[in-house]
């Protein structure tokens, strides 16, 4: 397997993983925190957007 932040071969039983190191893990935390990544949901016709609820 490998790091999804730095593309290092993660050992199996590896304290960290998916993540090769608690930097990668910290720098993957520190994405989620700053909003990078985003879960999406398809809006259905008909149903409001968040910003008009």
């Amino acid at each position: 397997m490998k790091c999804p932040i730095c593309r290092k071969e993660v050992k199996p039983g590896s304290p960290e993983a998916p993540f090769c190191s608690e930097r990668c893990r910290l720098i993957d935390l520190g994405k989620w925190a700053a909003e990078e990544y985003v879960i999406s949901t398809t809006v259905r016709p008909g149903e409001p957007e968040e910003d008009e609820k």
